[in-house]
């Protein structure tokens, strides 16, 4: 097996355990409000097994979603909910969500603080 046939399979083996802990999840959460009382979306947790809790990611293929911008976010989830983004594991992941968990998790996501940086010309990393 070559290294790239094997990351395929590793990335195709994580996207399917990622659909059935999300099924898993949002059977037991199919009547939950969109955030908990602290803020929290109900929803994080789907996000969670690929994107990381506070949406710092613990794989590389998966993009860290903390400190994106809320706008951005709300429209990439909605561009996978209606098909504009072809992803299948996100189409599945965004199909069951209402406008208003989408605003959530934007919102949720958007305000964690973030472990990217970009570096100045001078070399410096600016966080």
């Amino acid at each position: 097996m070559t290294a790239r046939s094997s990351k395929l399979l590793s990335s195709a083996v994580v996207a399917l355990l990622g659909l059935g802990f999300a099924a898993a999840v949002s059977a037991n959460e199919a009547a939950a409000p969109a955030a908990t009382a602290g803020g929290k979306p109900a929803q994080v947790g789907v996000c969670a097994a690929c994107h990381g809790e506070n949406g710092v990611s613990a794989s590389p293929l998966f993009p860290n979603l903390a400190g994106q911008q809320r706008s951005y976010l709300e429209v990439a989830l909605k561009g996978y909910k209606s098909g504009a983004r072809k992803n299948p594991v996100m189409a599945g992941q965004a199909a069951a969500l209402s406008d208003a968990d989408i605003k959530a998790l934007a919102v949720w996501f958007s305000s964690q603080k973030s472990v990217l940086y970009t570096v100045s010309p001078e070399g410096e990393a600016k966080k």
